[in-house]
């Protein structure tokens, strides 16, 4: 099936688009790839919350091409369990990736683990730079760039200077 044919039959999947995102398309999409037994929060949901831990689960050469501020790589291929044991288990937990589809699956493996308030940013990193949200280097200084993943999923980011290394 083509790339068109599909995102035409994601938009019937989805009836009504999710608020956390602006993009019915994107959502669509979203709303098949990320699971449900995560709760998820948006980007207006993320700038209210206070004492917030935020974990991304990308990769570390997606990580260092921005992030957003103060979030702790733990990766998503070698995450360990043991990279976040200083973190308490009623500790307010953001997992994030690219679109939420990683952190999700890390998610679940936090929730398993007794970590009581996890919750999936819906859209993660993408959704958040597509809102006009800023992303950091590792210098800790606002950058324009964003890793797009690959150039399948790159598409869901239309902000920023995509990076694909």
């Amino acid at each position: 099936m083509n790339r068109f044919l599909f995102l035409i039959f994601l938009m019937f999947l989805s009836k009504t688009i999710n608020a956390q995102v602006k993009s019915k398309a994107f959502d669509s999409l979203l709303n098949v790839m990320v699971t449900k037994s995560v709760p998820t929060v948006g980007c207006e949901d993320i700038k209210k919350m206070k004492n917030v831990v935020l974990l991304d689960t990308r990769e570390k050469r997606e990580y260092e091409v921005s992030h957003l501020k103060d979030a702790r790589w733990v990766g998503f291929e070698k995450f360990d369990m043991k990279n976040v044991a200083s973190i308490p288990k009623d500790a307010n937990i953001v997992v994030y990736c690219s679109i939420g589809v990683r952190s999700g699956k890390i998610g679940e493996k936090l929730m398993q683990a007794g970590y009581k308030n996890v919750h999936n940013f819906y859209g993660s990193i993408f959704e958040w730079v597509n809102q006009g949200n800023p992303v950091y280097d590792m210098a800790g200084k606002p950058t324009n760039k964003i890793h797009g993943y690959n150039w399948k999923w790159g598409v869901w980011c239309n902000k920023g200077e995509k990076v694909y290394e």
